[in-house]
């Protein structure tokens, strides 16, 4: 066999090195001709972040396990066809976000390509899916996208939670790409939000997720919109599981629903609402027909959203549940799970305010202290107080129950694996304090 130093490809790589031929990267790249290349490439807009930039200090950790020689966030937006996502029909709605998606992951990779041609290393996350599975029901995702979006001066976050764009509004999708190398002029946050808080996206919520005043409920746009997704894949793989035969599986899901959810295998996952993109007039190159006449501009894009009859998906006992009820008495309700199982304590601590139900919590005033032990130990504070929810580290204040749990039992507990009253008599949970209080703290997260 030839020896390493002989092989053509080493030899020639340094045959290169000493005619001083090969290419290296930049130290520093010019940001007008950055952005030019990445225009040129099909983004619509774009902004540059450094990696070290305070508002993005939480990501820092999982961006540098993706890409340890990470130095500058390229952020940049593709447009949505604005009708496309107004449509009630679901199916073209998704095909408009799917294309998208697409399209805007290949703008990422076109803009890495012509980096690396320059010798400059670059990494571009997915916009969407394909995520990091192993990882949920935890943080799924590389890149924050809409933090990074805002940092780079491409919008701020209106109260439906999604990036809105000055000039093209919420109808846009967002990319993130991780470089190596600093760049000349960093960009920063717009100096207003191009929110206007008409509340269109608030009323045009099938499930109530957005609140007048700016609270955003969770669960129940995971619940709904992404049904067919994650957990609520989990929910429906589990249904097929417990069924003893076709006709019981049918009992609890229909025709139409084992259809979609064909649909979402075999072609790409379908959201079921996404109604806050749709009604949301905010933008320079959006806001013509709402400023010119409101009420036409509702009864076009927000009443057909809000008549139509479809099926809404609940996590039974929640707030989203007692709102389509009321609201919204022609749509279907489906009682549902949700599938959102913490794999860790943590896991656990961090999802309670994400799931919590504020209007189960009324008339709750009450401290609970957890200790946890075993493979994973720890130690917190709850306090549910005026329908808000806060998660302290350490046990703080008086409590008006305190629980006490091996933290692999709590776990297979809250799965519904674990029987909680044998888990008590084992005393692998121990509870000091009034009952009352364990199941109000239930009512706030129904499963």
């Amino acid at each position: 066999m030839p020896k390493f130093d002989d092989h053509p490809t080493v030899k020639r790589w340094r045959e290169q090195i000493a005619l001083e031929n090969r290419a290296t990267s930049p130290a520093v790249l010019d940001a007008d001709r950055l952005r030019k290349l990445c225009l040129d490439a099909g983004a619509d807009d774009v902004g540059f972040v450094e990696l070290d930039r305070p508002a993005i200090a939480n990501q820092q950790q999982d961006i540098l396990a993706a890409f340890p020689a990470t130095q500058t966030l390229i952020s940049f937006v593709c447009r949505m066809n604005r009708e496309n996502v107004r449509t009630p029909a679901r199916s073209i709605a998704n095909l408009e976000f799917h294309a998208n998606y697409d399209h805007t992951n290949d703008v990422a990779r076109s803009i890495v390509k012509t980096l690396e041609e320059i010798g400059v290393r670059a990494m571009n996350p997915s916009a969407a899916f394909p995520m990091e599975m192993d990882r949920f029901p935890g943080k799924v995702w590389v890149v924050s996208h809409k933090p990074v979006a805002v940092a780079a001066g491409l919008g701020h976050m209106g109260i439906h939670r999604n990036v809105i764009h000055p000039k093209f509004g919420n109808f846009i999708l967002l990319g993130t790409i991780l470089l190596d190398t600093q760049v000349s002029t960093y960009t920063h946050p717009i100096d207003y939000n191009p929110c206007l808080e008409c509340k269109l996206c608030v009323v045009a919520c099938p499930v109530g997720a957005i609140g007048a005043d700016g609270h955003f409920d969770f669960s129940a746009c995971y619940t709904h919109n992404y049904r067919e997704f994650m957990g609520g894949f989990t929910d429906w793989a589990e249904a097929i599981a417990d069924s003893k035969n076709a006709r019981d599986y049918r009992s609890s899901v229909d025709d139409s629903e084992s259809a979609s959810m064909w649909q979402s295998l075999s072609f790409k996952s379908n959201y079921k609402a996404a109604y806050c993109v749709a009604a949301c007039p905010a933008g320079e190159d959006v806001i013509a027909p709402f400023l010119t006449n409101r009420k036409e501009f509702i009864q076009e894009v927000v009443k057909p959203l809000q008549e139509k009859q479809e099926t809404i998906y609940v996590v039974p006992g929640s707030d989203a549940e007692a709102y389509v009820t009321h609201r919204f008495p022609h749509k279907t309700v489906k009682r549902v799970g949700n599938g959102i199982r913490p794999q860790s304590i943590q896991g656990f601590l961090f999802g309670l305010p994400l799931l919590f139900q504020r209007e189960q919590s009324k008339g709750l005033d009450a401290i609970y202290h957890f200790t946890f032990t075993g493979s994973e130990e720890r130690t917190a504070t709850v306090t549910i107080r005026n329908r808000t929810i806060a998660v302290e580290e350490g046990n703080t204040g008086t409590a008006n129950l305190a629980l006490a749990a091996d933290s692999d039992t709590w776990l297979r507990f809250l799965a519904k694996e674990q029987n909680l009253i044998w888990a008590l008599l084992r005393r692998k949970i121990r509870v000091n304090g009034s009952l009352k209080f364990l199941q109000a703290f239930a009512k706030c997260f129904p499963s």
